[in-house]
């Protein structure tokens, strides 16, 4: 056993000290024993692999690389091994482990992400405490920013009574990247961790309080189950002042015959607030004006209603908010609720010369972590830095919304985005913290630039480029926006295009009506939407005509779908100079074919003249039919206006910004509530 770890119980504060030893970090298990969950908690090792994904030898207990050139897409055998055959979780919500075999907690929930403590705290060192018993090693390991595997400290043990075995870890080393985590083998019987936590030597041992916002439209199925899950678990309850449940749908979380037991569970900390539906920016303020109203929490929570939360992950969150060097708002990440090991959204950026949200290179979406380990994936042991992080799950100081204000009232859409740059434009970053994180279903399964969201998608990109691109003109963004909307004429969608070009007017109109809007846009747009094709949807393919096109296409072989650029760029030109042409007999009463969404792609649906199209989440289909004149009267219009927005820029960013203070103040949004209060 090395000097750095030794037989003895975590510190506790007293009343006669300052400082003490805090916890902000716990062994975790899954409630269930189905692997594909499994794995992000515990694993058996079957192979060792270093982090850069290349094949590795066992050394004794070593991580031994050999090869930096292997293939970043192999699948890793340890990644999706689970605990069968290496051992089990015990009843106790402990790890026991078979006699000469391993299992790993280099996990997403149990692996200590150092190199984020490392920058944003001011820490030196972590502890992390190990409680255990039976015959066998535990072995630490550290990994760098580049995923090689160094081993830091063991301890071995040949005793069936517990002990409480501590090891002192620098963080030093983890400037740019890297974590911690442990590893168990088993020796000649069975070796069980009972329980396992990482902390720190702090004179900041008050546990900060919170208020959680939950907003929620219709989906009490979801909602409820959140809220009993909250009344189950103590520790997090402890440190809740109140949960505000803002209800904005009309089937209400209320009615739902388990709201009674979890209300019963609650009790005094939870809050049900009903208004119309203002969308998440609407709800989410409302929760954060409750919580700096009520003036004790230190922290608001924003939470979506439909995810399943890690309630660990929460006091996590909080401990890291409390020890930051800066306030800080902490971000939870996204597992898919579809698929559960999969980390659809690690860390978020905009790309700020065309002004796009996406994943932070070198992060990904939808990494699976039952095919590829955490140890295996070499990206994720670099420390990713966010612009911003989504309200799925997400911490913010009240401090940070009485200097910044609320939300912009953006009803959805980039509210989340432009807080976070407004926050960290005041000084305030976020930190999107690995192993806190929900599950959520992923935006693969939305479409949100096709239907009534494309209003509020196109408005508020644009209005929160205007606040914030540091570019001349907004870089890349009005060019990209007005290509985006010659996408939409020539794939047919000209009810899509009508909204985009709405909510382009409104932006040139300026900031006065976005308070307004919040209740009246999205009835408005709907309505809009209705008079077009592409707005109407069946839920049946049956309820269309048959295809058919009087002329057969050439060789039989339809339309294709290009897999290289030079193709797609082709086949985009040939379908741009097919909008000059009319369209072909039966069109008009007959579509010409049945496109799957996975295959609508602008540069296919041009050369439709009418289409059967399906939607994002399969439940429905509309029927598209191209119109020369549409098409020719709004390329007119988009050509205009984008001349305009690009022009007047300066202007424009200037109106916008000397409105946001107003704009997002809580005296203005408590205007808004209690006006619609009075209705």
């Amino acid at each position: 056993m090395s000097e750095a770890a030794t037989a003895a119980s975590p510190a506790t504060p007293s009343e006669e000290t300052t400082t003490g030893f805090r916890v902000v970090q716990r062994l975790v298990l899954p409630d269930d024993q189905e692997l594909d969950v499994q794995s992000l908690y515990v694993s058996g090792v079957t192979s060792i692999s270093s982090g850069n994904d290349a094949p590795a030898r066992q050394s004794g207990s070593d991580y031994e690389h050999v090869d930096e050139d292997a293939d970043d897409d192999d699948d890793d055998a340890e990644g999706g091994a689970g605990m069968s055959g290496f051992g089990r979780i015990t009843e106790g919500s402990g790890v026991a482990v078979d006699p000469h075999k391993r299992v790993t907690l280099g996990t997403y929930f149990n692996a200590f992400p150092a190199s984020y403590w490392r920058r944003w705290t001011e820490f030196g060192s972590v502890r992390l405490s190990a409680r255990v018993r039976g015959h066998g090693s535990v072995i630490v390991y550290r990994s760098t920013a580049k995923g090689h595997v160094v081993r830091a400290d063991s301890h071995r043990l040949d005793s069936d009574v517990a002990e409480t075995i501590t090891f002192e870890l620098p963080l030093k080393p983890f400037i740019d990247g890297g974590w911690y985590w442990f590893d168990l083998e088993g020796g000649a019987a069975e070796l069980v961790l009972e329980d396992a936590s990482w902390g720190f030597e702090t004179d900041k041992l008050r546990h900060g309080r919170i208020t959680i916002g939950i907003t929620t439209f219709n989906r009490p199925d979801f909602c409820v189950p959140q809220l009993q899950n909250l009344a189950s678990a103590p520790a997090v309850l402890d440190i809740i002042d109140e949960i505000v449940v803002v209800d904005q749908g009309t089937n209400k979380v209320t009615d739902d015959p388990g709201y009674a037991a979890a209300a019963a569970g609650l009790g005094a900390k939870l809050r049900v607030i009903e208004q119309p539906n203002l969308g998440g920016s609407g709800g989410f303020s409302r929760a954060m004006n409750e919580a700096i109203s009520m003036g004790a929490s230190d922290y608001v929570l924003l939470l979506d209603d439909d995810v399943v939360c890690e309630l660990e992950g929460m006091l996590r969150a909080v401990a890291f908010a409390d020890l930051v060097k800066t306030p800080s708002l902490v971000g939870g990440q996204m597992f898919s609720l579809y698929d559960r090991s999969v980390m659809h959204a690690y860390g978020e950026a905009i790309a700020k010369y065309r002004w796009f949200w996406g994943p932070v290179a070198p992060s990904v979406h939808s990494h699976d972590f039952s095919k590829k380990s955490l140890r295996a994936t070499s990206w994720m042991h670099r420390r990713i830095d966010v612009d911003y992080n989504g309200w799925w799950m997400c911490l913010i100081p009240t401090q940070v919304i009485r200097e910044i204000g609320l939300s912009l009232p953006m009803f959805i859409k980039w509210d989340d985005a432009e807080f976070g740059l407004r926050a960290a434009a005041a000084g305030y970053p976020t930190v999107t913290l690995p192993g806190v994180a929900v599950w959520h279903v992923p935006w693969t399964e939305k479409d949100d630039t096709l239907d009534w969201q494309a209003y509020f998608h196109e408005r508020n990109r644009l209005v929160s480029a205007l606040l914030h691109s540091p570019y001349p003109h907004g870089g890349k963004l009005v060019r990209e926006s007005l290509e985006n909307h010659t996408k939409r004429l020539m794939s047919m969608q000209y009810g899509t295009g009508e909204t985009i070009l709405l909510a382009l007017q409104d932006v040139l109109d300026g900031p006065d009506r976005m308070h307004h809007d919040l209740l009246n846009r999205l009835q408005e747009v709907r309505a809009l939407r209705d008079g077009y094709d592409d707005g109407q949807s069946k839920p049946e393919l049956d309820a269309f005509p048959t295809p058919r096109r009087k002329k057969l296409e050439k060789r039989g072989k339809g339309i294709p779908v290009p897999s290289t650029t030079i193709g797609k760029a082709k086949m985009a030109a040939t379908g741009l100079l097919r909008q000059a042409f009319d369209t072909r007999e039966l069109a008009e009463t007959h579509p010409e074919g049945i496109v799957p969404h996975v295959d609508q792609r602008w540069y296919r649906l041009a050369h439709f003249d009418s289409a059967i199209v399906s939607s994002a989440d399969g439940v429905s289909a509309s029927w598209y039919r191209r119109d020369r004149a549409q098409f020719r009267d709004q390329m007119k219009r988009s050509v205009k206006m984008h001349a305009k927005l690009y022009k007047e820029w300066d202007q424009l960013a200037e109106q916008w910004r000397a409105a946001l203070p107003e704009l997002t103040s809580p005296e203005r949004w408590k205007l808004t509530f209690e006006g619609l209060d009075d209705e």
